[in-house]
Protein backbone atom coordinates (compact mmCIF):
# COMPACT_ATOMS: atom_id res chain seq x y z
CA UNK A 1 0.00 0.00 0.00
CA UNK A 2 1.25 3.47 -0.92
CA UNK A 3 1.12 6.34 1.56
CA UNK A 4 -1.35 9.07 0.58
CA UNK A 5 1.39 11.64 0.93
CA UNK A 6 3.91 9.74 -1.16
CA UNK A 7 5.47 12.80 -2.75
CA UNK A 8 6.15 14.31 0.64
CA UNK A 9 7.70 11.18 2.14
CA UNK A 10 11.11 11.62 0.64
CA UNK A 11 11.27 15.22 -0.42
CA UNK A 12 9.97 17.03 2.66
CA UNK A 13 12.09 20.02 3.54
CA UNK A 14 12.14 22.28 6.56
CA UNK A 15 9.03 24.41 6.54
CA UNK A 16 9.65 28.11 6.87
CA UNK A 17 7.51 30.19 9.15
CA UNK A 18 4.96 32.58 7.66
CA UNK A 19 7.16 35.54 8.60
CA UNK A 20 10.06 34.02 6.68
CA UNK A 21 7.98 33.23 3.61
CA UNK A 22 5.21 35.69 2.97
CA UNK A 23 6.56 39.15 2.33
CA UNK A 24 5.32 41.72 -0.14
CA UNK A 25 8.73 41.70 -1.81
CA UNK A 26 8.64 37.93 -2.38
CA UNK A 27 5.05 38.10 -3.51
CA UNK A 28 5.83 40.78 -6.09
CA UNK A 29 8.95 38.92 -7.22
CA UNK A 30 6.89 35.79 -7.83
CA UNK A 31 4.24 37.76 -9.67
CA UNK A 32 6.86 39.34 -11.95
CA UNK A 33 8.13 35.88 -12.83
CA UNK A 34 4.79 34.20 -13.49
CA UNK A 35 3.14 37.07 -15.34
CA UNK A 36 5.14 35.95 -18.39
CA UNK A 37 2.89 32.88 -18.74
CA UNK A 38 -0.39 33.59 -16.98
CA UNK A 39 -3.36 35.58 -18.10
CA UNK A 40 -4.66 38.30 -15.82
CA UNK A 41 -7.81 37.15 -14.05
CA UNK A 42 -9.94 39.76 -12.34
CA UNK A 43 -11.98 39.13 -9.24
CA UNK A 44 -15.68 38.60 -9.93
CA UNK A 45 -18.20 39.35 -7.23
CA UNK A 46 -20.72 36.62 -6.54
CA UNK A 47 -24.05 38.22 -5.78
CA UNK A 48 -25.46 34.87 -4.67
CA UNK A 49 -22.72 34.07 -2.13
CA UNK A 50 -22.47 37.68 -1.02
CA UNK A 51 -26.19 37.68 -0.20
CA UNK A 52 -25.97 34.24 1.38
CA UNK A 53 -23.12 35.21 3.72
CA UNK A 54 -23.84 38.88 4.28
CA UNK A 55 -20.33 39.67 3.07
CA UNK A 56 -18.81 40.57 -0.25
CA UNK A 57 -17.64 37.30 -1.81
CA UNK A 58 -15.41 37.30 -4.86
CA UNK A 59 -14.16 34.51 -7.13
CA UNK A 60 -10.99 34.52 -9.15
CA UNK A 61 -11.70 32.64 -12.41
CA UNK A 62 -8.41 30.81 -12.80
CA UNK A 63 -10.18 28.37 -15.12
CA UNK A 64 -9.55 31.04 -17.75
CA UNK A 65 -5.81 30.28 -17.75
CA UNK A 66 -4.45 28.56 -20.86
CA UNK A 67 -4.10 25.34 -18.88
CA UNK A 68 -7.58 25.66 -17.38
CA UNK A 69 -6.43 26.11 -13.78
CA UNK A 70 -4.22 28.11 -11.43
CA UNK A 71 -1.68 25.27 -11.21
CA UNK A 72 0.49 26.89 -13.89
CA UNK A 73 1.42 29.57 -11.35
CA UNK A 74 3.10 27.28 -8.82
CA UNK A 75 4.70 25.08 -11.47
CA UNK A 76 6.20 27.97 -13.44
CA UNK A 77 7.48 29.69 -10.33
CA UNK A 78 9.05 26.49 -9.00
CA UNK A 79 10.82 25.83 -12.31
CA UNK A 80 12.15 29.40 -12.22
CA UNK A 81 13.88 28.60 -8.91
CA UNK A 82 15.74 25.56 -10.26
CA UNK A 83 19.34 25.74 -11.38
CA UNK A 84 20.21 25.22 -15.04
CA UNK A 85 21.70 21.85 -14.06
CA UNK A 86 18.47 20.78 -12.39
CA UNK A 87 16.43 21.89 -15.40
CA UNK A 88 18.71 20.00 -17.80
CA UNK A 89 18.02 16.77 -15.93
CA UNK A 90 14.31 17.18 -16.59
CA UNK A 91 11.27 17.19 -14.37
CA UNK A 92 8.88 14.53 -13.21
CA UNK A 93 5.62 14.63 -11.32
CA UNK A 94 2.50 12.60 -10.73
CA UNK A 95 -0.92 14.03 -11.41
CA UNK A 96 -4.31 13.09 -12.75
CA UNK A 97 -5.02 16.45 -14.33
CA UNK A 98 -4.55 20.14 -13.66
CA UNK A 99 -1.12 19.94 -12.04
CA UNK A 100 0.04 17.78 -14.95
CA UNK A 101 -1.02 20.40 -17.45
CA UNK A 102 0.51 23.22 -15.41
CA UNK A 103 3.87 21.46 -15.16
CA UNK A 104 3.81 20.46 -18.83
CA UNK A 105 3.06 24.01 -19.96
CA UNK A 106 5.60 25.58 -17.60
CA UNK A 107 8.30 23.09 -18.60
CA UNK A 108 7.66 23.80 -22.28
CA UNK A 109 7.91 27.54 -21.62
CA UNK A 110 11.32 26.95 -20.01
CA UNK A 111 12.46 24.45 -22.65
CA UNK A 112 12.67 21.70 -20.03
CA UNK A 113 11.77 18.07 -20.58
CA UNK A 114 8.88 16.97 -18.37
CA UNK A 115 7.60 13.50 -17.57
CA UNK A 116 4.14 13.24 -16.06
CA UNK A 117 3.05 9.96 -14.48
CA UNK A 118 -0.73 9.68 -14.56
CA UNK A 119 -3.02 6.91 -13.36
CA UNK A 120 -4.37 4.80 -16.22
CA UNK A 121 -7.85 5.95 -15.20
CA UNK A 122 -7.07 9.59 -16.08
CA UNK A 123 -9.59 11.01 -18.56
CA UNK A 124 -8.24 10.93 -22.10
CA UNK A 125 -8.79 14.66 -22.58
CA UNK A 126 -6.41 15.41 -19.68
CA UNK A 127 -3.83 12.96 -21.02
CA UNK A 128 -4.01 14.49 -24.49
CA UNK A 129 -3.84 18.08 -23.26
CA UNK A 130 -0.79 17.22 -21.14
CA UNK A 131 0.89 15.61 -24.14
CA UNK A 132 -0.15 18.63 -26.22
CA UNK A 133 1.92 20.87 -23.96
CA UNK A 134 4.96 18.76 -24.79
CA UNK A 135 5.26 16.46 -21.79
CA UNK A 136 5.98 12.76 -21.94
CA UNK A 137 3.02 11.03 -20.31
CA UNK A 138 3.47 7.71 -18.56
CA UNK A 139 0.25 5.94 -17.60
CA UNK A 140 0.81 3.79 -14.53
CA UNK A 141 -1.41 2.25 -11.90
CA UNK A 142 -5.12 2.48 -11.33
CA UNK A 143 -5.09 5.32 -8.79
CA UNK A 144 -3.04 8.42 -8.05
CA UNK A 145 -1.05 6.83 -5.20
CA UNK A 146 0.30 4.13 -7.54
CA UNK A 147 1.25 6.73 -10.16
CA UNK A 148 2.87 8.83 -7.45
CA UNK A 149 4.97 5.95 -6.14
CA UNK A 150 6.12 5.20 -9.68
CA UNK A 151 7.03 8.86 -10.24
CA UNK A 152 9.23 8.66 -7.13
CA UNK A 153 10.94 5.56 -8.52
CA UNK A 154 11.54 7.21 -11.88
CA UNK A 155 12.81 10.41 -10.26
CA UNK A 156 15.49 8.46 -8.41
CA UNK A 157 16.32 6.17 -11.33
CA UNK A 158 16.57 8.95 -13.91
CA UNK A 159 17.88 11.70 -11.58
CA UNK A 160 15.02 13.99 -12.52
CA UNK A 161 13.72 16.81 -10.36
CA UNK A 162 10.44 15.86 -8.70
CA UNK A 163 7.77 18.57 -8.70
CA UNK A 164 5.28 17.93 -5.93
CA UNK A 165 1.69 18.70 -6.86
CA UNK A 166 1.30 20.38 -3.49
CA UNK A 167 3.48 23.19 -4.84
CA UNK A 168 0.44 24.75 -6.40
CA UNK A 169 -2.14 24.16 -3.70
CA UNK A 170 -4.39 27.19 -3.49
CA UNK A 171 -4.91 27.82 0.20
CA UNK A 172 -1.40 27.48 1.66
CA UNK A 173 0.07 30.88 2.47
CA UNK A 174 3.58 29.81 1.59
CA UNK A 175 2.43 29.16 -1.94
CA UNK A 176 0.49 32.39 -2.17
CA UNK A 177 3.76 34.27 -2.01
CA UNK A 178 5.47 31.88 -4.41
CA UNK A 179 2.66 31.91 -6.93
CA UNK A 180 1.67 35.55 -6.71
CA UNK A 181 -1.80 34.16 -6.90
CA UNK A 182 -3.85 37.21 -5.97
CA UNK A 183 -1.97 39.85 -7.96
Amino acid sequence: MVDNNCLNMKYRKRRLTMAEELTLEKFEEAYNIIKKVVLPTKLVESEYYSNLTGNKVFFKPENMQLTGAYKIRGAYYKISTLTDEERQKGLITASAGNHAQGVAYAAKAYGVKATIVMPSSTPLIKVNRTKGYGAEVVLYGDVYDEACAYALELAEKESKRLLDRKLSKFIKMSVLSKAGIFC
